[in-house]
Formats: structure tokens, C-alpha cells, sequence
């Protein structure tokens, strides 16, 4: 599962970009408890999610022409130049070119070569990532949803030297994702899957791991969003739902199965 202690590849950041933030933090407040801290006057509009006083994601206004409401995943990386310069290397797009952002480092939006977008984070010496992950209402896993899992997994091993273990899951393959050193089941992250039919296009999509699933799911319902996938299951993982805010953003919820950790 997720930890805060980040190296290169490791899931560190995570926003939300949404046409009305005043009404994503509402829902998020509901759905989750958390408060929005602003970001300071130089930010943009850009706030900051806080659990118990703990930064778990961002949130900001919209920014690109055409793009619709989504959670956007950031990977820490040593080089952030390098990264943009491997991802069109391997067929992506580097949407936004790296950019300072404040004292947070420099960052870069960019599109896999199957058009999940993500983003790279290069810290600079302000804090840089997320400083509460895997607990009740926080981040705990991040999935990647592609045409081609194999040929995802390539590409953003390329970026990051990611390792993958395949697992069997209810009719298909799921590959677990872990970092490039270290022990692979304690790095293990995340993880790549089939796209479904009637699902969304390729993206990743963020977990949060909850006390409850269905009452989340709940929570969401009575807070304006919608529930994609009601709560269910999986073996030897959790239980899990899919949802959707009052904006569209798709996320997930995982209550772990103990054994897990």
C-alpha cells in the first residue's frame, strides 16, 4: 500500500481539477470530512484537502481548454525534464512543459501513449507530497485503466523502472505495480487493468480507503454524486465501490481486507 516516504515513481501528489471548487469541497466534506485550506493568494484558486490538519489531495479550478472534471495522479520523479522527454519518447504527450510551482518543485502534465492522463512531480524544497496515505480517507492505491495493460506497463516502465506481478481477478488479469527497488510486495502501489466495456476511457483512478464502503457509497449519493459501481467484494483485496462527484470525477473506495494490512 501507499506510504509518504517517496522516491522516484511513487505515487506523491494527487488534485482535483473542477469547474466549481466551492461545491467539490462541499462534497468532499461530506463524502470524506475533509477541509480545504487555501494555497496562499499567489496560488491561483489552488486549495489544499486536510484530514485532521493533514494534506491528502489538492484541488483547483479547471485550467486546460475542453478538459472535464478528473482526478489527476502525480509520480514523484528525480528528472522532471527527463520524464517529459521519455514520455514522448515512448508515443505520450506532454500536455503542460514542466513548470515551477512554487516551492512545491516543478511539475508536468502529461498522456500516455493510450491517453491516460497523470502528471510528474520534481520536489523543490517546500513540502512536495502528501503527508497522510493508506488510512481511513486518504489515498491507498491508484489504478491504471488501459486498452493494453502489457504495453502501459512498458511504457511507464520506461519513466520509472515500475516492476509488475500478475494476479488472477474476476475475469481478467490484474497486474500489481510496485516501485523499482526495494522488496516488491511492501512497494506494491497500484495496479493495471483492461479497460471495461461501458466504462471510461483510459485513466488512472485514485482509491481512498474508507472505514465502510457502502456507507461511503452513501455518503456520495446524499451529497450530489452518483455511485458507478455499488459496493462489492473482491477476494482476498476488500471491498471496494466505484463512484462519481457532483462534477463526474471518477474515484473509487477500498475497504481493505484486514489480512491485507
Amino acid at each position: 500500500m501507499l506510504g509518504t516516504d517517496f522516491t522516484h515513481g511513487s505515487p506523491c501528489w494527487i488534485d482535483l481539477g473542477s469547474p466549481d471548487t466551492e461545491r467539490a469541497a462541499a462534497f468532499y466534506g461530506g463524502v470524506f470530512g475533509w477541509q480545504l485550506v487555501s494555497a496562499g493568494p499567489e496560488a491561483g484558486g489552488y486549495g489544499l484537502f486536510q484530514k485532521d490538519g493533514a494534506t491528502v489531495a489538492g484541488l483547483g479550478p479547471l485550467t486546460e481548454q475542453g478538459a472535464s472534471s478528473a482526478w489527476t495522479v502525480y509520480f514523484l520523479t528525480d528528472d522532471v525534464q527527463a520524464t517529459a522527454d521519455a514520455v514522448e519518447q515512448g508515443g505520450g504527450t506532454v500536455r503542460v512543459a514542466p513548470m515551477d510551482v512554487m516551492d512545491a518543485g516543478r511539475m508536468a502534465q502529461l498522456t500516455d501513449q493510450q491517453g491516460a492522463q497523470f502528471a510528474a512531480l520534481q520536489p523543490g524544497t517546500g513540502p512536495g507530497g502528501l503527508e497522510k496515505a493508506s488510512e481511513d480517507d486518504t489515498l491507498v492505491w491508484v489504478e491504471l485503466h488501459v486498452p493494453d495493460p502489457v504495453a502501459g506497463i512498458d511504457f511507464y516502465r520506461g519513466l520509472f523502472g515500475w516492476r509488475s506481478a500478475e494476479m488472477q481477478a474476476p475475469g481478467m488479469t490484474y497486474r500489481v505495480l510496485s516501485l523499482k527497488d526495494g522488496d516488491q510486495e511492501a512497494t506494491s502501489f497500484g495496479g493495471a487493468a483492461p479497460l471495461q466495456e461501458g466504462g471510461q476511457g483510459a485513466s488512472w483512478v485514485p482509491y481512498f480507503a474508507v472505514s465502510d464502503a457502502d456507507e461511503t457509497a452513501r455518503k456520495t449519493e446524499e451529497n450530489g454524486g452518483s455511485v458507478l459501481m455499488p459496493a462489492s467484494d473482491v477476494p482476498e483485496v476488500g471491498r471496494i465501490a466505484w463512484l462519481a462527484d457532483t462534477a463526474g470525477a471518477v474515484f473509487a473506495v477500498l475497504k481493505p481486507n484486514p489480512r491485507q494490512g
